[in-house]
């Protein structure tokens, strides 16, 4: 984006009010199922399109930084969006307003959730851990094309799985992100796009970058430790939350196996009540990271309900953010690099490796029992796969399956 280009936009962002960035992402919130690409391209339409925010080579280099980082790359877009209409407290008001309805909703459900008993709330429940196979089957093959084309990123996926499966904790979570980037280095050199060359407006300092990016790593190691030192659940529960926000690479779906590692083997919650909130998400407008405000409601531990919910929420998305504000000062002269474009790449594929591990074990493990649940497995799938499905029409299927077969 030239330099008359990105003045025009910046004097766009200084016309905007915190109230019209709010009213136009809640709006968003309630209305934007699909999950993360769909996310994006709606607000491609509302906000380039229609409204006219910024040009399409000034979201085309936002979408790829988003891409790029870790986190939730559509919050992340639209916190950006936020930011550059209205500063700071615009970027507050576009993640209040797309992420609250979906809290709330799972909020709601983890109470009625809770109400399920007999063989009817059996059925349904056992109808959403099979909604969950279909749609993580569904990204693992959908990220499989897009970041897997060529043997060597599939090598690092494929090696990936091996990883997780074979360590069988959250340890292998990390090996396999930290190996795929590095072999990522040595393998995929000329395999990334070129970078392009059109500058991102920010409105945030390189100072400001770099007190970001501080706070992130703080956060990340301090947590841990202050977990240890002070014994409270609220501290534990948002360091568990934080590191699985910190580590997600490739979309929201990656973020399932980091949080059953988090709250599932420390028995935090059950594998059914998790699965089942895990489906439930699929049917709402709004980010899967909005899957945390569940977790925190029906977490066994004394901070639940809404304070664990608020915690879970705030928790999961802070490190994206965080990370994206330390970047968007220092960009575009990263994406020029050969040498970190090769190494997304190949943490790309380690993390499809990682979901389709995930998907193996303990989403199919602990899912699938029969050929009937196969069949409805399989039916989910077709729908996302060939006949493009709402994620919703996915969801109310796979309930109504599980409750005839109860």
């Amino acid at each position: 984006m030239g330099v008359d280009a990105a003045n025009a936009s910046t004097r766009n962002a200084r016309a905007g009010s915190v109230a019209e960035v709010f009213i136009a992402f809640l709006r968003l919130g309630l209305t934007c199922f699909g999950g993360p690409i769909a996310h994006i391209g709606y607000f491609r339409n509302d906000f380039v399109v229609r409204r006219r925010w910024l040009d399409e080579a000034a979201y085309a280099d936002l979408v790829a930084l988003c891409q790029f980082l870790p986190g939730p790359a559509s919050s992340q877009v639209g916190f950006s969006l936020g930011l550059m209409r209205a500063g700071y407290p615009g970027a507050l008001a576009a993640w209040f307003g797309f992420t609250m309805p979906s809290a709330i909703a799972l909020v709601l459900f983890a109470h009625g959730a809770a109400a399920l008993s007999g063989p009817i709330g059996a059925g349904l429940l056992h109808g959403l851990k099979l909604v969950a196979v279909s749609i993580v089957a569904h990204a693992v093959w959908g990220m499989a094309r897009t970041l897997c084309p060529d043997w060597q990123r599939a090598l690092i996926a494929s090696a990936a799985v091996v990883v997780v499966l074979f360590i069988g904790s959250s340890a292998g979570q990390i090996v396999a992100i930290v190996l795929g980037g590095a072999v990522g280095l040595l393998l995929c050199r000329g395999l990334s796009a070129e970078a392009s060359g059109a500058p991102l407006a920010s409105r945030v300092s390189p100072r400001v970058g770099l007190v970001a990016l501080a706070l992130f790593a703080l956060l990340l190691v301090g947590l841990p430790v202050a977990r240890i030192l002070s014994a409270s659940t609220g501290v534990a529960l948002f360091d568990a939350f934080y590191r699985s926000g910190a580590l997600v690479f490739g979309g929201g779906h990656v973020v399932l196996p980091l949080l059953r590692e988090a709250f599932v083997t420390p028995g935090w919650v059950t594998d059914d009540a998790f699965l089942a909130g895990y489906g439930a998400a699929q049917a709402i407008p709004g980010p899967l990271f909005s899957f945390a405000a569940y977790l925190g409601s029906v977490v066994d531990s004394p901070v639940s309900g809404v304070t664990g919910a608020a915690i879970g929420v705030t928790a999961i998305f802070l490190p994206g953010m965080l990370i994206l504000l330390g970047a968007l000062p220092f960009w575009d002269a990263l994406r020029q690099r050969v040498s970190a474009r090769a190494m997304m790449g190949g943490v790309n594929a380690s993390v499809v490796g990682l979901l389709a591990a995930a998907l193996y074990m303990p989403l199919w493990t602990s899912s699938v029992h029969s050929l009937t649940d196969f069949a409805l497995v399989l039916v989910g799938f077709v729908l996302l796969t060939v006949w493009r499905a709402p994620p919703l029409l996915v969801v109310v299927l796979g309930a109504a399956g599980g409750l005839v077969l109860s």
